[in-house]
Parts: structure tokens; C-alpha cells; sequence
């Protein structure tokens, strides 16, 4: 059973799977601070430039299947053109003017 991005607990992580999900880069990025880092697999990797590849050129979409942690850690399904569905674990740091700080993921 899925979790609807809307009963997710953290307000900040909330907000990200639903900006992935409406392809909206403008509200994605205005949920990260300035200067926001990430990793995928355990590698850090560019912000900008890893969401363009992996979310918003290939059309990324998570489909959360549990979360923890507040919140802030998720299971979920996640599909895009380029690699197709995979189930990843994302982490989320948040500051404490609610934005994400950070964010880790990978395949879970």
C-alpha cells in the first residue's frame, strides 16, 4: 500500500515528493537551502544537475511505500524514462527554517 504524498508526516519532505511528482522545478528548489547538498548510492553528487538527469528531464515520480523517522526517511518506488522503477531509500535533513539541507538516496 502507497502513502498519498499528502499524508506524509514532514511538512518539508511533503512538499519535495510533491514537486517531483508535478514536475514542478521552481517549487523543488524553493524547498532546498542555498546551498543544499545530496548523494545518490553514497556518492555526493551535484544538486542541480542530478535532479535535471534523474527527475526532471526523465520525468521522476515516488511512489512512497513507508516512511520513518518523523518523516524524514522514506521507502519508495521510484521511476523515471531513463532507468525505469526501482524501490530507493531517501533521507531528509531539514533546517530549521524548514528546508531541506539535504537529501540521500539510493536503492533500497
Amino acid at each position: 500500500m502507497t502513502i498519498a504524498p499528502a499524508k506524509l508526516s514532514d511538512p518539508a519532505v511533503r512538499a519535495f515528493v510533491a514537486a517531483v511528482n508535478a514536475h514542478d522545478e521552481d517549487a523543488f528548489f524553493a524547498l532546498l537551502t542555498e546551498d543544499a547538498t545530496m548523494s545518490d548510492d553514497g556518492s555526493d553528487r551535484d544538486v542541480a544537475d542530478w535532479t535535471d538527469r534523474e527527475i526532471f528531464s526523465s520525468h521522476g515520480h515516488i511512489e512512497v511505500q513507508r516512511e520513518s523517522a518523523g518523516g524524514r526517511a522514506l521507502v519508495a518506488n521510484y521511476r523515471n524514462d531513463t532507468w525505469g522503477e526501482m524501490r530507493t531509500a531517501w533521507r531528509f535533513t531539514v533546517s530549521d527554517d524548514g528546508r531541506i539541507s539535504r537529501f540521500e538516496t539510493g536503492q533500497a
